[in-house]
């Protein structure tokens, strides 16, 4: 059995800046209901419009508004399906120089596991959980994967 290529440390290294926390509309649906509250009111206290994206908060500490320092996410079982990709980003998949740069600020990515595990396991992981997204005015442009990856890889 090969070795993990990931295991959370729930640093939140990678809830930390501005702009990556992308949401979909299933997304926006998830969390409104796991904060019991209706989506506009969810959209409304939680997140803000760039560009043509809707995105989390930051709070006032650099961090998602949702992370709790030493514990995690505080919306885990809501959180967006970028944040449930980590670190399987497309641009982690095809580079290996990005790969081997998230090393420096994850502790959850195994550099001994290599790319090509790294790579193998986390196509699978994005397909078994559909957290690959189509092209589209929403999509999470990391989670937007070319079909060839997964037929390479089978």
């Amino acid at each position: 059995m090969p070795e993990a290529s990931f295991s959370c440390q729930r640093c939140g290294h990678c809830c930390q800046g501005q702009g990556g926390i992308i949401l979909t509309a299933h997304d926006r649906e998830r969390l409104a209901r796991h904060l019991n509250l209706d989506t506009p009111a969810m959209l409304e206290s939680c997140a803000e419009t760039a560009g043509d994206k809707i995105r989390l908060r930051m709070g006032a500490d650099g961090f998602c508004i949702f992370f709790v320092q030493g514990q995690g996410c505080g919306v885990h079982a809501g959180r967006p399906d970028i944040c449930r990709a980590w670190p399987y980003f497309r641009g982690n998949l095809v580079d290996a120089s990005s790969w081997e740069m998230i090393q420096s600020d994850c502790p959850g990515v195994n550099p001994a596991a290599g790319h090509g595990c790294f790579v193998s396991q986390g196509v699978d992981y994005l397909y078994a959980h559909g957290l690959v997204h189509e092209p589209g005015p929403d999509a999470p442009c990391a989670l937007v994967l070319d079909p060839a990856l997964k037929r390479r890889l089978a």
